[in-house]
Protein backbone atom coordinates (compact mmCIF):
# COMPACT_ATOMS: atom_id res chain seq x y z
CA UNK A 1 0.00 0.00 0.00
CA UNK A 2 3.03 2.28 -0.27
CA UNK A 3 2.38 3.39 -3.85
CA UNK A 4 -1.35 4.13 -3.36
CA UNK A 5 -0.86 7.62 -1.92
CA UNK A 6 -2.40 10.43 -3.95
CA UNK A 7 -1.37 14.02 -3.13
CA UNK A 8 -4.09 16.40 -1.94
CA UNK A 9 -2.95 18.85 -4.63
CA UNK A 10 -4.23 16.45 -7.28
CA UNK A 11 -7.76 16.72 -5.84
CA UNK A 12 -7.45 20.50 -5.58
CA UNK A 13 -6.46 20.56 -9.26
CA UNK A 14 -9.45 18.36 -10.07
CA UNK A 15 -11.83 20.75 -8.27
CA UNK A 16 -10.27 23.81 -9.93
CA UNK A 17 -10.64 22.15 -13.32
CA UNK A 18 -14.29 21.22 -12.75
CA UNK A 19 -15.28 24.63 -11.35
CA UNK A 20 -13.27 26.45 -14.01
CA UNK A 21 -14.97 24.49 -16.80
CA UNK A 22 -18.41 25.19 -15.34
CA UNK A 23 -17.78 28.93 -14.90
CA UNK A 24 -16.16 29.21 -18.33
CA UNK A 25 -19.07 27.41 -20.01
CA UNK A 26 -21.60 29.63 -18.26
CA UNK A 27 -19.64 32.73 -19.26
CA UNK A 28 -19.62 31.60 -22.89
CA UNK A 29 -23.37 30.97 -22.71
CA UNK A 30 -23.93 34.47 -21.31
CA UNK A 31 -21.73 36.04 -23.98
CA UNK A 32 -23.45 34.21 -26.84
CA UNK A 33 -27.06 34.70 -25.71
CA UNK A 34 -26.66 38.06 -23.97
CA UNK A 35 -28.61 36.63 -21.02
CA UNK A 36 -27.03 38.59 -18.17
CA UNK A 37 -28.44 39.01 -14.67
CA UNK A 38 -30.25 42.31 -14.18
CA UNK A 39 -28.16 45.11 -12.76
CA UNK A 40 -24.74 43.57 -13.46
CA UNK A 41 -22.20 46.25 -14.27
CA UNK A 42 -19.31 45.94 -16.74
CA UNK A 43 -20.76 42.92 -18.54
CA UNK A 44 -18.65 43.78 -21.57
CA UNK A 45 -15.57 42.53 -19.69
CA UNK A 46 -16.98 38.97 -19.54
CA UNK A 47 -15.49 38.17 -16.13
CA UNK A 48 -16.80 34.58 -16.00
CA UNK A 49 -14.90 33.76 -19.18
CA UNK A 50 -11.64 35.17 -17.80
CA UNK A 51 -11.97 33.68 -14.31
CA UNK A 52 -13.29 30.36 -15.58
CA UNK A 53 -10.43 30.10 -18.06
CA UNK A 54 -7.90 30.99 -15.38
CA UNK A 55 -9.27 28.37 -12.97
CA UNK A 56 -9.40 25.79 -15.75
CA UNK A 57 -5.80 26.44 -16.78
CA UNK A 58 -4.55 26.40 -13.19
CA UNK A 59 -6.44 23.18 -12.48
CA UNK A 60 -4.93 21.49 -15.53
CA UNK A 61 -1.44 22.55 -14.42
CA UNK A 62 -2.07 21.05 -10.97
CA UNK A 63 -3.44 17.84 -12.49
CA UNK A 64 -0.37 17.46 -14.69
CA UNK A 65 2.11 18.28 -11.94
CA UNK A 66 0.59 16.13 -9.18
CA UNK A 67 -0.93 13.23 -11.14
CA UNK A 68 -0.90 9.85 -9.39
CA UNK A 69 1.91 7.54 -10.36
CA UNK A 70 4.34 10.38 -11.01
CA UNK A 71 7.23 10.60 -8.58
CA UNK A 72 6.47 13.79 -6.63
CA UNK A 73 8.60 13.01 -3.59
CA UNK A 74 11.64 15.10 -2.79
CA UNK A 75 14.91 13.22 -2.91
Amino acid sequence: MHGARIPIWFFIGLLLTIYGAMIFAHGCYEAITGDYAAGVQLTRLHAPIWWGGTLLLLGLVYLAKFRPGKSNERK
